[in-house]
Protein backbone atom coordinates (compact mmCIF):
# COMPACT_ATOMS: atom_id res chain seq x y z
CA UNK A 1 0.00 0.00 0.00
CA UNK A 2 1.39 3.31 -0.72
CA UNK A 3 1.95 6.36 1.45
CA UNK A 4 -1.36 8.12 0.63
CA UNK A 5 -4.39 7.17 -1.25
CA UNK A 6 -7.06 9.08 -3.33
CA UNK A 7 -10.46 9.24 -2.49
CA UNK A 8 -13.85 10.88 -4.01
CA UNK A 9 -15.25 13.35 -1.63
CA UNK A 10 -19.07 12.22 -1.61
CA UNK A 11 -20.46 15.68 -1.15
CA UNK A 12 -18.53 17.33 -3.95
CA UNK A 13 -17.13 14.81 -6.19
CA UNK A 14 -13.74 16.06 -5.50
CA UNK A 15 -10.67 13.76 -5.37
CA UNK A 16 -8.78 14.33 -2.38
CA UNK A 17 -5.02 12.24 -1.53
CA UNK A 18 -5.39 11.20 1.35
CA UNK A 19 -2.21 9.81 4.05
CA UNK A 20 -2.61 6.30 4.40
CA UNK A 21 -1.56 6.50 8.28
CA UNK A 22 -4.93 9.42 8.51
CA UNK A 23 -6.96 6.75 7.00
CA UNK A 24 -8.61 6.10 10.03
CA UNK A 25 -8.59 9.46 11.70
CA UNK A 26 -11.91 10.77 9.78
CA UNK A 27 -10.32 12.86 7.37
CA UNK A 28 -12.15 15.80 5.29
CA UNK A 29 -12.30 17.11 1.32
CA UNK A 30 -9.70 19.76 0.61
CA UNK A 31 -12.27 21.30 -1.21
CA UNK A 32 -15.34 21.52 0.66
CA UNK A 33 -14.17 20.40 3.95
CA UNK A 34 -17.02 18.04 4.80
CA UNK A 35 -16.06 14.43 5.83
CA UNK A 36 -14.76 12.24 3.11
CA UNK A 37 -16.48 9.29 5.16
CA UNK A 38 -20.02 9.58 6.46
CA UNK A 39 -19.86 6.23 7.51
CA UNK A 40 -23.61 5.23 5.49
CA UNK A 41 -23.31 4.13 1.93
CA UNK A 42 -23.55 6.74 -0.98
CA UNK A 43 -26.33 7.39 -3.85
CA UNK A 44 -24.51 6.50 -7.36
CA UNK A 45 -25.94 7.93 -10.50
CA UNK A 46 -25.03 7.48 -14.13
CA UNK A 47 -22.73 10.12 -13.93
CA UNK A 48 -21.08 9.69 -10.43
CA UNK A 49 -20.82 6.15 -10.85
CA UNK A 50 -17.22 5.70 -13.11
CA UNK A 51 -15.57 8.42 -10.96
CA UNK A 52 -16.11 6.34 -7.85
CA UNK A 53 -15.64 3.25 -9.18
CA UNK A 54 -12.36 4.25 -10.53
CA UNK A 55 -10.86 6.96 -8.69
CA UNK A 56 -11.07 5.30 -5.23
CA UNK A 57 -8.38 3.88 -4.28
CA UNK A 58 -10.23 1.59 -1.10
CA UNK A 59 -12.50 -0.85 -2.55
CA UNK A 60 -15.86 0.24 -3.75
CA UNK A 61 -18.86 -2.18 -2.56
CA UNK A 62 -22.38 -1.42 -4.52
CA UNK A 63 -25.54 -2.94 -3.49
CA UNK A 64 -27.44 -2.58 -7.43
CA UNK A 65 -31.14 -2.49 -5.90
CA UNK A 66 -34.94 -1.09 -6.44
CA UNK A 67 -37.71 0.24 -4.69
CA UNK A 68 -40.02 -2.25 -5.48
CA UNK A 69 -37.71 -5.48 -4.37
CA UNK A 70 -38.59 -6.92 -0.99
CA UNK A 71 -34.89 -8.54 -0.19
CA UNK A 72 -33.67 -5.41 -0.86
CA UNK A 73 -35.65 -3.76 1.44
CA UNK A 74 -34.84 -5.99 3.97
CA UNK A 75 -31.52 -5.55 3.34
CA UNK A 76 -30.62 -2.04 3.61
CA UNK A 77 -30.55 -1.69 7.21
CA UNK A 78 -27.75 -4.23 7.06
CA UNK A 79 -26.12 -2.57 3.99
CA UNK A 80 -26.07 0.78 6.07
CA UNK A 81 -24.69 -1.19 9.01
CA UNK A 82 -21.93 -2.50 7.24
CA UNK A 83 -20.61 0.66 5.61
CA UNK A 84 -20.09 1.92 9.60
CA UNK A 85 -17.93 -1.24 10.21
CA UNK A 86 -16.09 -1.15 6.83
CA UNK A 87 -15.07 2.45 6.04
CA UNK A 88 -12.57 3.19 5.51
CA UNK A 89 -11.38 0.70 4.51
CA UNK A 90 -14.32 -0.14 1.94
CA UNK A 91 -16.86 2.67 0.93
CA UNK A 92 -19.89 1.27 0.30
CA UNK A 93 -22.46 2.78 -2.40
CA UNK A 94 -25.98 1.88 -3.75
CA UNK A 95 -27.16 1.90 -7.35
CA UNK A 96 -30.68 1.95 -7.99
CA UNK A 97 -31.36 0.25 -10.71
CA UNK A 98 -35.14 1.46 -11.91
CA UNK A 99 -33.64 4.74 -12.39
CA UNK A 100 -30.02 3.74 -13.26
CA UNK A 101 -30.75 1.72 -16.42
CA UNK A 102 -28.00 2.15 -18.25
CA UNK A 103 -25.19 1.13 -15.05
CA UNK A 104 -27.39 -2.07 -14.12
CA UNK A 105 -27.46 -3.22 -17.90
CA UNK A 106 -23.33 -2.46 -18.21
CA UNK A 107 -22.70 -4.48 -15.08
CA UNK A 108 -25.39 -7.02 -16.27
CA UNK A 109 -27.40 -7.32 -13.29
CA UNK A 110 -29.71 -10.11 -13.59
CA UNK A 111 -31.07 -10.39 -10.33
CA UNK A 112 -31.42 -7.84 -7.27
CA UNK A 113 -29.94 -7.22 -4.77
CA UNK A 114 -26.60 -7.78 -5.97
CA UNK A 115 -23.73 -6.32 -4.03
CA UNK A 116 -20.56 -5.92 -6.60
CA UNK A 117 -16.97 -5.02 -5.31
CA UNK A 118 -15.03 -3.02 -7.52
CA UNK A 119 -11.02 -2.07 -7.00
CA UNK A 120 -8.68 -0.29 -9.34
CA UNK A 121 -12.25 0.33 -11.48
CA UNK A 122 -12.44 -3.44 -12.14
CA UNK A 123 -14.79 -6.03 -10.71
CA UNK A 124 -12.75 -8.41 -7.87
CA UNK A 125 -16.00 -10.41 -6.97
CA UNK A 126 -20.27 -10.62 -7.15
CA UNK A 127 -22.72 -11.74 -4.88
CA UNK A 128 -26.56 -12.13 -5.67
CA UNK A 129 -29.29 -11.88 -2.78
CA UNK A 130 -30.03 -10.09 0.86
CA UNK A 131 -27.23 -10.70 3.10
CA UNK A 132 -27.33 -10.07 7.17
CA UNK A 133 -24.75 -7.34 8.20
CA UNK A 134 -22.21 -10.02 8.86
CA UNK A 135 -22.62 -11.99 6.02
CA UNK A 136 -21.51 -8.20 4.41
CA UNK A 137 -18.87 -7.59 6.22
CA UNK A 138 -17.47 -11.19 6.08
CA UNK A 139 -18.03 -11.21 2.23
CA UNK A 140 -16.21 -7.58 1.54
CA UNK A 141 -13.43 -8.76 3.74
CA UNK A 142 -12.24 -11.64 2.41
CA UNK A 143 -12.59 -10.30 -0.94
CA UNK A 144 -11.24 -7.05 -0.64
CA UNK A 145 -8.49 -7.09 2.14
CA UNK A 146 -7.80 -11.12 2.13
Amino acid sequence: MSDSLHLVCPHCNSINRVPTARLGEQPNCGQCHQPIFAGQPLELTGSTFARYINKNDVPVLVDFWAPWCGPCKMMAPAFKEAAALLEPHVRLAKVNTDVEQTVGAQYRIRSIPTLILFKGGRELARQAGAMTTQDIVRWARSQALG
